[in-house]
């Protein structure tokens, strides 16, 4: 459904000689000099072939160095590129390098500017020391994700619209240095599996309903070493799932529950992980419908199931040594004859009993049964990803998600996130918040038992908390903002899914597998 993405190569040539479309370096900004600009690491040969007069021209074209900017200078023979494209990257940094998530940022912005060009070199900042490889990474990411774009259903071409770049060229000081070429194929990898996750994210619900999005994980995972299990309805009823069978049974197309499974080969008692996503592939409240007005962006319900299988399909790629397991609840929460109500009272996979309140809280249900399951099948760890609330928005904002559970785990997350440039802040799971959701006929009340929407995304994480199991590490990661973007691209995001929060997930595998 996408523009594939562009081949990677390192080269240690002079950038000032390579034969591409046009050449990216960056651009800082010195506010102890009156603002005047500097080229960054990387760009020297660049700027000596335009005889020291590069800044000054970019500045005539209102390039100032604020992070992200884009300028754009045609060379005129002055090097073998015919076009400079300048990416601003903030103020002069203190250390080595920028920081990682402006690198990250400023690449994304450039290649995507740069569309319509079959290649083009990065001349970026790339330090030759312990920081090489997280700063190298950084670019990568940025320009494989900033160049992505879905495909999408238009009949006809777009006039203007141009292709993305076909190749990428990344100067480093040792193009066949191990540690180097090492980070090129974790970033093909890492960058494959979070355009997947947008694609899923982006495509149209009719396409994308809870079969054929078992389906379509089912054949990314072919192949892979992976091990599928999926349980469809009869088999959800048969197994107890009572929270996705409710959540699912008032659409024509029938829920599933998807389990991927890693076991690293040669490691004994390895660490656990439970990965858990919510995937609820197109979400009209139910019974308690939602407004109109936006709920066509409800086909990005599923972003947390899209990350959490792409997530697994990078791991069975990368091989680390724990033990990684998915779990993707799916459902369409429709109303019809069939769906659940408002006053029902389900039993949940754990025997737990939920009194249902609203039926726009059904991502809850489906994760209830998906957390039980996976402590019922013994894991250390559960990082359980989900658009749960309207709650974070208004709480945290678009690119900041909410991380509820244990503290350890929560500072974990929060620590990964800020390493990707995926930030989570830590939020309380207050007594209180869970002394408002007793229920007076069953053991808990989906939401809040007066209706009170008062720290609704803290209802969540109560909620949820009552279904892992005791002893096991959990964080609850709430993308209700950051999983899809509504604005114009921005960075390497581009409109639609994001594909939050993959790089996270990995970043805690790891973390998991070097630290328990």
């Amino acid at each position: 459904m996408t523009h594939p993405a562009p081949t990677l190569t390192l080269v240690d040539s002079d950038p000032a000689e390579l034969a591409v479309d046009a050449i990216v370096i960056g651009l800082h900004s010195q506010p102890d000099e009156g603002g005047a600009l500097l080229p960054a690491a990387g760009a020297e040969s660049i700027a000596a072939a335009f005889d020291g007069k590069l800044t000054a021209t970019l500045a005539l074209l209102g390039a100032t160095g604020a992070p992200g900017e884009v300028t754009k200078l045609a060379t005129l023979g002055t090097i073998a590129a015919p076009l400079v494209v300048a990416v601003g990257l903030g103020d002069e940094p203190s250390g080595s390098a920028p920081a990682t998530e402006t690198l990250r940022r400023g690449t994304g912005a450039a290649v995507r500017a740069l569309a319509g060009s079959e290649t083009v070199a990065l001349a970026l900042p790339v330090p030759d020391d312990t920081d090489a490889p997280g700063v190298l990474r950084a670019i990568l990411e940025g320009a494989l994700l900033g160049s992505y774009r879905f495909a999408g259903y238009k009949t006809k071409p777009q006039p203007g619209r141009r292709d993305p770049v076909r190749a990428l060229q990344v100067t480093v000081a040792d193009a066949a240095d191990a540690s180097a070429r090492a980070e090129v194929t974790r970033a093909e990898i890492v960058a494959k599996v979070v355009r997947l996750t947008r694609d899923w994210v982006n495509t149209a619900p009719n396409d994308l309903r809870p079969p054929q999005f078992a389906d379509a994980v089912v054949a990314a995972a072919e192949g892979t070493g992976l091990e599928v299990e999926v349980l469809d309805f009869d088999a959800l009823k048969a197994g107890g799932y009572g929270g996705i069978v409710a959540v699912g049974q008032g659409s024509e197309a029938p829920p599933r529950l998807v389990k991927l499974s890693y076991t690293p080969e040669g490691v004994t008692d390895p660490k656990r992980v439970a990965l858990v996503g919510k995937g609820i592939t197109f979400d009209t409240g139910g019974i308690s419908i939602k407004p109109t007005a936006g709920m066509w962006e409800m086909k990005s319900d599923m972003a947390g199931a899209a990350a959490v299988g792409a997530a697994l399909l990078a791991v069975a790629a990368l091989k680390p040594s724990v033990a990684v397991t998915g779990y993707l609840a799916m459902a369409e929460n429709m109303p019809s004859g069939t769906a659940y109500r408002p006053g029902d009272v389900i039993t949940m996979f754990s025997g737990k009993r939920v009194e249902v309140l609203n039926t726009d809280a059904e991502g809850r249900m489906v994760l209830a049964d998906a957390i039980a399951r996976a402590c019922a099948d013994g894991t250390d760890y559960v990082f359980e990803t989900s658009t749960l609330t309207g709650g974070q928005v208004v709480a945290l904002g678009k690119r900041i998600a909410g991380v509820m559970g244990t503290p350890e785990t929560c500072e974990r997350v929060r620590a990964a996130g800020d390493a990707v440039g995926e930030p989570a802040w830590p939020m309380p799971l207050p007594d209180d918040v869970r002394k408002g959701m007793e229920s007076e006929i069953a053991d808990i009340s989906q939401t809040n038992a007066n209706m009170d929407r008062a720290g609704h995304m803290l209802q969540g994480g109560v909620f949820l908390r009552e279904f892992v199991a005791e002893g096991v590490e959990w964080a609850h990661i709430d993308i209700a903002g950051p999983s899809y973007h509504t604005g114009e691209p921005n960075g390497y995001w581009t409109k639609g899914g994001t594909g939050v929060p993959v790089r996270t997930l990995l970043a805690l595998v790891d973390d998991v597998a070097a630290n328990g």
